[in-house]
């Protein structure tokens, strides 16, 4: 039987890729999230990796800076994949993350995928799924926008 191979591309923390070919995008997320979005009919997809750092004295308080700075990567990789694939009518989201031990932390995470849910959602997508876990292992993630197929370990 014969076996597929599809090209594999690693997005690297605070980069996102954006594929208009049958391609796996792949990230290691440790303290970081992914917002993986994609169109099943256009087979194309894009991922956005990116990091949770908190270095305040309270880490719930996420800065300003910080959240405009996520929000400006997450409308520029929109706006990449709209312009790779203009036909798409039905873009959803899928979102991951790691969040770190630390509960103060976990909030001030929290309150970044809140709010990035809230960006797709005036965007015009759905978030379908999300899968948020803490742990000491980094989340190995596996994204096949053609298929809209999402792996996580």
């Amino acid at each position: 039987m014969p076996t597929t191979t599809h090209r594999e591309v690693t997005v690297a923390p605070d980069r996102f890729e954006v594929v208009s070919d049958d391609a796996v995008l792949v990230a290691e997320l440790h303290s970081a999230s992914a917002v993986c979005i994609y169109d099943a009919v256009e087979e194309a997809g894009a991922l956005l990796h990116l990091r949770f750092i908190v270095r305040t004295a309270k880490p719930a308080d996420v800065t300003d800076t910080t959240l405009a700075t996520e929000l400006l990567l997450l409308d520029r990789c929109i706006e990449s994949l709209r312009e790779t694939m203009p036909a798409a009518k039905n873009l959803q989201a899928k979102l991951a993350a790691h969040l770190p031990e630390n509960p103060d932390a976990q909030r001030a995470c929290d309150n970044v995928l809140t709010l990035v849910r809230h960006f797709l959602d005036d965007s015009g997508m759905t978030v379908v799924t999300s899968d948020v876990a803490s742990g000491d292992a980094p989340r190995v993630l596996r994204f096949r926008p053609s298929m809209g197929w999402l792996q996580i370990r």
